[in-house]
């Protein structure tokens, strides 16, 4: 069993930055692959990055075009998305998520944390 927990959300202007983390309790945690998701009013959640277990291969989707990275500390049980060049498009609710392997369906994911509110402002 493994909880998430975001957090790091929060009001940004355009072309700012945000660091949102996510971070895990179970001993378990670092055998997981871990995924960003998010998911903006009236639209279906969307994938935007994955990373492996040991932090060695990450997996993005299309929609951050390079704007955005991931990292991963398994002796913090936290993984990061550090977001550039925000765009008010970019304005969602994000959510971290636990696989077993690298994958972009949110099917593949067994945990899911609460989420954390992003909004940028124009």
């Amino acid at each position: 069993q493994v909880q998430l927990e975001e957090s790091g959300g929060g009001l940004v202007q355009a072309g700012g930055s945000l660091r949102l983390s996510c971070a895990a309790s179970g001993r378990s945690f670092s055998r997981y692959a871990v995924g960003w998701f998010r998911q903006a009013p009236g639209k279906e959640r969307e994938f935007i990055v994955s990373i492996s277990w040991s932090g060695s291969n990450t997996y993005y989707g299309d929609s951050v075009s390079g704007r955005f990275t991931i990292s991963r500390d398994n002796a913090k049980n936290t993984v990061y998305l550090h977001m550039n060049s925000l765009k008010p498009e970019d304005t969602a609710v994000y959510y971290c998520a636990c696989a077993l392997s690298l994958g972009a369906r949110l099917n593949e994911y067994d945990y899911w944390g609460q989420g954390t509110q992003v909004t940028v402002s124009s």
